[in-house]
């Protein structure tokens, strides 16, 4: 690995707001972990990642679709309603549970607390935890375990 490529993954990194990356290549470990407590980006726990972290080639980084002009969007329906939309902050694959076998996080209806884990979205073999930023109750949820997530895409629609 050389400066560039360690350059370019400390930016995705931070645009992504990711706070702890681990990389196993041929020999060399690189783990990175930012200071200070960010709630929404956590590793998930032991027995849940795969062993091995294969190397993702720099061409495979999705870049950003340009968007093509057209009129504005009508705000959603829940947006009027006075309800909050939680959105993914990363592409990947969307989790509503730990593990297999385990039940969901949240359902349709429960109560939730600030700072309760709501989903895991899995990007380059890293679980992030998605945490519940207001209180509520859970009025949708917009995806199933194992769908593929866009950054900005809504995951959860909360009633606060």
């Amino acid at each position: 690995m050389d400066l560039k490529e360690l350059k370019e993954i400390l930016q995705i990194l931070e645009e992504k707001e990711i706070t702890e990356f681990e990389l196993e290549e041929e020999g060399m470990k690189l783990r990175i972990r930012k200071a200070g407590p960010s709630p929404s980006n956590h590793i998930a726990p032991p027995g849940a990642l795969s062993p091995a972290i294969p190397t993702v080639p720099h061409s495979a980084v999705p870049a950003p679709r340009a968007s093509a002009p057209s009129a504005p969007e009508p705000p959603a329906p829940e947006a009027e309603a006075g309800l909050t939309v939680v959105k993914s902050p990363i592409v990947g694959t969307f989790y509503r549970t730990p593990d297999p076998n385990a039940p969901p996080f949240v359902n349709v209806g429960d109560r939730i607390r600030v700072g309760q884990v709501l989903c895991i979205i899995e990007a380059m073999k890293l679980m992030n935890e998605i945490e519940a930023e207001v209180a509520g109750e859970i009025v949708r949820i917009h995806h199933e375990s194992g769908q593929p997530v866009q950054y900005g895409e809504p995951l959860f629609t909360i009633r606060p």
